[in-house]
């Protein structure tokens, strides 16, 4: 039998798609793969090593999630380097992830980012004016729930790191036309300080945003 409590050392388990679909497979709530392993989903294959598995859901669905884990799997929340199970935090509290620890591997298995929806929509937790059918935002890729690329590219475009620039590179260019204007006027309006809206933006390079290509031949 493993530890009780995972600690600052505990190590991270990558799970497949499947693995977090049968983790997740007695809880009725709304999920997705999200971040890279989205994309990895998306693409049929991993785009680069990743250090851990991630899934998005409606913050406030977290409880049943919680209530419906396997034995031996609970839920954390890490917030300055201190970890607090998530059936002890007061009922008030905020957070932005959550930990699914399996104490039999003794390790971490899965990262559960939160974010905001309707029944309906979709919302960006960052700015409510960026809204999308759930079928838009979240698509059915080999039977996994898979965040839209297009929707985890303007999560990461708020604060990029140079792993997500590796993965937009490779990204960005496999959308769709639609995808892709989506995208680019999100960007504009949502996140206009991004390294990212740069070349979406700039005066010297306009025909770089698709929709604003020229028609000419």
């Amino acid at each position: 039998m493993g530890e009780s409590t995972p600690n600052a050392a505990t190590r991270w388990e990558l799970l497949d798609a499947a693995s977090v679909a049968e983790l997740l497979s007695q809880a009725d709530v709304r999920w997705w793969l999200s971040g890279g392993s989205a994309y990895d989903q998306w693409m049929g294959e991993p785009l680069r090593e990743r250090d851990k598995t991630t899934v998005s859901m409606p913050y406030a669905q977290v409880g049943q999630l919680v209530e419906a884990l396997p034995s031996g799997i609970t839920a954390w929340v890490a917030e300055d380097d201190e970890l607090t199970a998530w059936t002890d935090l007061p009922e008030d509290a905020t957070y932005l992830s959550v930990r699914l620890y399996d104490a039999d591997k003794e390790t971490w298995v899965l990262q559960v980012n939160m974010e905001d929806g309707t029944a309906d929509r979709w919302v960006y937790r960052r700015d409510p004016r960026l809204q999308l059918p759930w079928e838009r935002a979240v698509l059915d890729v080999d039977g996994i729930p898979t965040g839209a690329p297009e929707v985890q590219l303007i999560r990461k475009a708020f604060h990029p790191k140079p792993e997500d620039e590796a993965d937009k590179d490779i990204v960005l260019p496999l959308l769709s036309d639609e995808a892709r204007t989506f995208w680019e006027k999100a960007i504009l309006s949502i996140h206009p300080h991004s390294t990212w809206s740069i070349h979406v933006r700039s005066p010297f390079a306009p025909a770089k945003a698709s929709w604003n290509r020229s028609r000419r031949s």
